[in-house]
């Protein structure tokens, strides 16, 4: 029997985007394909340090010792394999997704298990087609190590974890050098660089300043109450603001479907604040929910 033991590894996991419809298209061109890709990958893997670990369907994953060397063997797996794409038609190109995570795994024999894996292949499942999203674990290894850019996508959700991992998406090719990290980051939108937590440690802040803000106008009104009750109307503000502040930090509802449905409750309490016997917010509330669904149906 193989000895299970833990340890602290770089896991990368990789997929194929629209698979199914591409064996609909062509079973066996696209397996032949696959194989080629997978050859690709595993040549690269190996050449950067790393262990093919398993492989089904049309997923693979890997672990390395380095993380740099992790990430940096993805971006010549996505840059490689753009190549062998350009000379395919754009609906028989076969486009990798890949998500690496530093965790700890459980080794069984050949093969790894554990909370590293699964956050690996949660954050390969959000990377789009033909990129790469790491865990924030990942980040601060390699931020000032490797010549590409980063992209902070906020939290994100995996099962059977209690919090959620916040991730980045990296983008290949950009002209960035590890000798200037400063001025790198001077360049990068703030987002990009900014600490998850110290971004919901300032919300909490203020939405803690906007809840007294509230009660001190509430107070305000009633201490010099003349039968006007305008004290609604600040608290409604400060209230729209706070809604929104959480609707970009959450990670379970899309951000823009979640703000068009703050920005219509806001229309309705507007309507129904200042009745005069019309509800003229079924306007903008059709045109948002026609919005909204073609956002759902076009999400990635």
């Amino acid at each position: 029997m193989s000895e299970t033991q833990r340890k602290l590894t770089t896991i990368f996991s990789a997929d194929v985007q629209d698979y199914t419809r591409l064996m609909g298209l062509d079973e066996e061109g696209t397996l032949a394909t696959l194989k080629r890709y997978r050859e690709a990958m595993s040549g690269l893997i190996t050449a950067h340090g790393g262990r093919v670990v398993n492989t089904w369907g049309d997923g693979l994953i890997a672990e390395f010792p380095s993380v740099v060397e992790a990430v940096r063997a993805a971006v010549d797996v996505q840059t490689e394999l753009a190549a062998f794409n350009d000379a395919k038609p754009a609906s028989a190109q076969m486009l990798f997704r890949i998500g690496i995570n530093l965790g700890d795994v459980i080794a069984d024999g050949s093969d790894i298990y554990g909370d590293g894996v699964n956050i690996a292949a949660r954050l390969q499942s959000s990377a789009p087609a033909g990129g790469i999203v790491i865990s924030n674990t990942v980040y601060d290894q390699v931020r000032n190590k490797i010549p590409v850019g980063f992209d902070f996508l906020g939290p994100l959700t995996v099962k059977n974890v209690s919090e959620a991992i916040p991730s980045y998406a990296i983008r290949i090719g950009e002209n960035r050098t590890p000798d200037a990290p400063l001025a790198a980051a001077a360049l990068s939108p703030p987002r990009t660089e900014e600490r998850p937590t110290a971004s919901l440690s300032r919300v909490r802040k203020l939405l803690g300043i906007f809840a007294i803000a509230a009660a001190m106008f509430a107070v305000i009104n009633a201490l010099t109450w003349e039968g006007n009750l305008w004290a609604v109307w600040p608290i409604l503000v400060l209230a729209f603001v706070s809604a929104m502040l959480i609707a970009r930090l959450q990670s379970r509802v899309d951000p823009q479907l979640a703000g068009l449905a703050i920005i219509g409750l806001g229309l309705i309490a507007i309507n129904l604040l200042s009745w005069h016997g019309t509800f003229w917010a079924i306007w903008p509330l059709m045109a948002f929910s026609v919005i909204g669904a073609i956002r759902w149906v076009m999400r990635s």
